[in-house]
C-alpha cells in the first residue's frame, strides 16, 4: 500500500486539532518542536534565498508554536509577519510591534489578513481537503512581485519492504490521517502546476528527505505521533497493537535505517504587472 488514499474512499471530515493532534494536548507543543528542529533549518534557508529581510510583510500561515514567525522578525529583520494560525494557545508571548499573532481559520471565506510580500504555509494545506481553492486565496493575499511558498510531506517508502513493522504502521497512519480528517499528501509533487495555473512566475521547487536516526528529534516526532495515534492505527485494521509496539522500539533502537517522510517545498513568485 502507498501512502496515497484509497480510490473510492472519502474522508470522514474531521479536522485537525480536533480529535487528532489537540493543541491543549500535554505533549503537543513538543512534538511540533522536535520536527522544526529538522525542517526549520531548510525552511529558513530557502526563505532567505527568496528574499526574506527588511522592509517586508509576511504571513506565516499555521504559525504553530512560532519557530518560523520569530526567525523572520529576529534573524531576517522583516518589517511585519502576522502568525495565523486557529489556536494560537502557543504563540502567547510572541507578539511584539513587529509579529502580530492572528487567531483565524484559513478556511473562512470572510477572511482578509491584507496583503503580503511573502507568504508560507508549512505542513498545512495536506491536511485540508479544500486545499486547491486555498492555495488561490493564498496567491490572491500576494503584493505585486510577493512570493508564495508552500511546503508539505512527501515520502520516499522502500518499495521492497512491504511487511515490516515500521512500514505497515507508516502506511497505516497515512491511511488514518485520510480517513479522519483528509491528510492527502499524493497532490504535494504537483504543486510548482499549482503555482504555475495560479498565474505565478519563477516557479521553483527543492525535497528534503532526513534519515532517521534513533534517538533524533524526527524518531522522536515520529513515535509521540504514532502512540497518540494508536487507536485510529490500529482501527484500518493494517496494525494491531503488536505490530505498533514493535515499530515503536525500531524508531528507539540503534537498528533504525530508514529514509523518513520528508519536505516538499515549491515556491512562485506574483509578477509585478
Amino acid at each position: 500500500m502507498s501512502s496515497s488514499p484509497c480510490p473510492g474512499e472519502a474522508p470522514a471530515g474531521g479536522r485537525y486539532g480536533e480529535g487528532l493532534f489537540e493543541p491543549e494536548r500535554p505533549g503537543e507543543a513538543e512534538r511540533i518542536d522536535a520536527a522544526a528542529l529538522v525542517y526549520d533549518p531548510v525552511t529558513t534557508a530557502r526563505l532567505r534565498a527568496l528574499g526574506a529581510g527588511p522592509g517586508m510583510r509576511c504571513l506565516e500561515v499555521g504559525a504553530g508554536t512560532g519557530t518560523v514567525a520569530r526567525w523572520l522578525v529576529e534573524e531576517a529583520g522583516v518589517e511585519e509577519v502576522v502568525a495565523l494560525d486557529r489556536d494560537t494557545g502557543a504563540l502567547a508571548g510572541l507578539a511584539g510591534p513587529r509579529l502580530r499573532v492572528m487567531a483565524a481559520d484559513l478556511t473562512d471565506e470572510e477572511l482578509r489578513p491584507g496583503s503580503f510580500d511573502l507568504i508560507h504555509a508549512r505542513f498545512v494545506l495536506m491536511h485540508l481537503p479544500e486545499r486547491r481553492r486555498i492555495v488561490s486565496r493564498l496567491a490572491g493575499w500576494l503584493s505585486p512581485g510577493g512570493r508564495l511558498v508552500l511546503a508539505d510531506a512527501v515520502e520516499l517508502p522502500d518499495v521492497l519492504d512491504t511487511s515490516s513493522a515500521y512500514r505497515r504502521t507508516m502506511n497505516a497512519m497515512w491511511q488514518a490521517l485520510w480517513a479522519t480528517i483528509g491528510t492527502d499528501i499524493s497532490g504535494v509533487p504537483g504543486y510548482p502546476h499549482v503555482l504555475r495555473e495560479e498565474g505565478l512566475r519563477d516557479v521553483g521547487a527543492e525535497v528534503y528527505c532526513p534519515p532517521l536516526a534513533a534517538g533524533g528529534p524526527l524518531a522522536r516526532f515520529w513515535s509521540e505521533t504514532w502512540s497518540r495515534m494508536r487507536p485510529e492505527l490500529v482501527a484500518t485494521g493494517r496494525v494491531d497493537d503488536e505490530v505498533v509496539d514493535e515499530a515503536l522500539a525500531y524508531l528507539d533502537s540503534p537498528l533504525l535505517a530508514e529514509l523518513g517522510p520528508g519536505m516538499a517545498v515549491a515556491w512562485g513568485r506574483r509578477p509585478l504587472g
